[in-house]
């Protein structure tokens, strides 16, 4: 199938586009682009991948699907582009680091920046209708993504995952802990922030297990 993405997660995800569910998954986006005003743009569904090729992962940060709201959806998790307000997510993610690192809020929420540094800021599903929350769930995403994080699992280590939230920790539940720096706590939205996100301290603990790892830490 010719999927537009980066080559490196193109040739390791191959087998994956030859899998009946992959092809009707394609069929039911495009008729969504077609018919419906979707997010994120169609050449932005597979960016996060762009972005951050798998030679480079230090860092998986899961998402469940795109911000729904116009303009908001950049193809990263928790990700907006410069010049939009910050959703409540985000802005607590924000929040933890400043207590952590003790670093100021940034003035733009596009996290380009950490994705160039080595974060994967994958959703579990890639597309979303405007305005409708987890409207392209259970269409087959789901699968592909499980198949991105096996993928990481399986072929590298030493690699840190955030699971933030019940959703993340279940997709997660295939790494190995032993290899790789698992850190879990409640989702950044502001229903369960108060729950075990703030505190969490997840953004030096990573630096510091990148750093045991001989790695550069991330400039969060």
């Amino acid at each position: 199938m010719n999927v537009r993405m980066n080559e490196a997660w193109k040739e390791l995800l191959q087998p994956e586009f030859e899998k009946p569910y992959f092809e009707a998954l394609v069929r039911f986006v495009r008729s969504e682009y077609a018919t419906h005003t979707v997010f994120p743009a169609g050449g932005n569904i597979f960016r996060a991948l762009d972005k951050c090729p798998p030679e480079s992962v230090k860092v998986v940060i899961i998402g469940q699907d795109p911000y729904h709201g116009e303009g908001q959806a950049n193809g990263l998790c928790f990700s907006v582009a410069d010049g939009v307000k910050f959703p409540p997510s985000l802005r607590n993610i924000f929040k933890e680091i400043a207590d952590d690192l003790g670093k100021p809020i940034p003035a733009s929420g596009n996290l380009d920046r950490w994705a160039e540094q080595g974060v994967l800021l994958l959703n579990a599903t890639l597309t979303v209708r405007a305005h409708e929350a987890a409207s392209h769930a259970g269409r087959g995403w789901e699968v592909f993504t499980d198949a991105i994080v096996r993928t990481l699992s399986e072929r590298k280590s030493g690699i840190v995952y955030m699971l933030w939230g019940a959703y993340a920790q279940k997709k997660g539940a295939i790494v190995n802990p032993d290899s790789n720096l698992v850190l879990k706590c409640a989702h950044p939205s502001p229903l369960s922030a108060h729950n075990g996100f703030f505190g969490c301290r997840h953004f030096s603990k990573a630096n510091r297990y990148l750093l045991s790892q001989g790695k550069e830490e991330i400039d969060w």
